[in-house]
């Protein structure tokens, strides 16, 4: 059955599930998105990813700074929507929006509600250490991913997952999440599941104090913080007053090593418990390279410590 649908996202990840249901024949009758903002070298006003695909699709796009507004309100009710999808939109949908379409606000998030409530599910995930993420579809009610759940899909993460990998394979999951979702609820075949709040956790958006490597933590500790900050921010560590980003690492079993200190010609670093080689790094205002590239540039031999220096 096609639906009329209000599709509300910002970044890349809502990409996937935007051209899902397009292909799925639903009507898209609106696109909400953040507007436009400064990128580049030329700080040019730039559309979001979905405000672009979006519009090649020829889809309305709406960009408000705020859904608040009675005028912005009123738009909204007279789309006469069967449902609101929502994925990485940015702004946090008011009672009277809520309320608006015939199956509600439906909601993409990128992990097994109620684990990681918030702004960061992905990065968070793998810092913890989690060995299942997934999405669920829920719908929006005023809390922050309070509401009933839908509909969830699990999947493995790897020992080589980053951010990176994790979010286009959840993108391409809820994509297919929300299509077979909308497809249920329209045929009246899903019962909503509230969450059990005393499970829940939050993942608050990343810290910068988060992103620096610390010696002393453990080799697998250090593997996780590299892998959730890649591609970005990247977690980073000092020599001398540069600071150098780490994009891919591997823990490596040693028993000997003051934390921080070069172990050996390939760039192993003794942690507080194991060791971290080195694969991937990057120099301020420099490409990403591998190791050995970086130590040609670079001499980092056994016995060199990564101290903690003053900013």
């Amino acid at each position: 059955m096609s639906l009329r649908l209000v599709f509300m996202g910002t970044p890349t990840f809502a990409v996937p599930s935007l051209t899902a249901l397009v292909e799925a024949g639903h009507q898209l009758v609106c696109a909400y998105s953040q507007p436009a903002r400064p990128a580049g070298r030329g700080k040019r006003p730039r559309p979001s990813p979905v405000q672009t695909a979006a519009e090649s699709y020829g889809i309305t796009v709406r960009t408000p700074e705020s859904l608040r507004t009675d005028a912005e309100q009123s738009v909204i009710n007279d789309f006469d929507a069967d449902a609101v999808v929502v994925v990485a939109y940015g702004l946090l949908l008011p009672k009277p929006v809520l309320e608006a379409p015939r199956f509600g606000c439906l909601n993409v998030h990128a992990s097994l509600l109620p684990r990681w409530r918030g702004a960061a599910p992905i990065q968070r995930a793998l810092l913890a250490g989690d060995t299942q993420t997934g999405v669920s579809i829920m719908r929006l009610d005023e809390g922050l991913d309070t509401g009933p759940v839908l509909m969830q899909r699990s999947m493995g993460i790897t020992g080589d997952d980053t951010t990176g990998t994790l979010h286009d394979r959840l993108a391409e999951l809820g994509a297919e999440l929300i299509v077979d979702t909308l497809s249920k609820l329209s045929h009246e075949h899903l019962v909503a599941v509230d969450q059990d709040d005393d499970e829940a956790t939050y993942a608050a958006k990343i810290e910068r104090s988060e992103t620096e490597l610390d010696w002393k933590n453990s080799a697998a500790q250090l593997d996780r913080q590299v892998r959730a900050l890649a591609p970005a921010p990247g977690a980073w560590f000092r020599l001398g007053t540069e600071r150098i980003k780490v994009f891919a690492c591997e823990p490596v079993a040693v028993k000997s090593g003051i934390p921080g200190e070069i172990l050996d010609d390939t760039l192993t670093v003794a942690c507080g418990e194991g060791a971290l080689r080195l694969r991937r790094l990057q120099r301020e205002g420099r490409k990403v390279m591998d190791a050995d590239a970086f130590l040609r540039g670079q001499a980092m031999p056994p016995g060199t410590r990564l101290v903690d220096l003053p900013a």
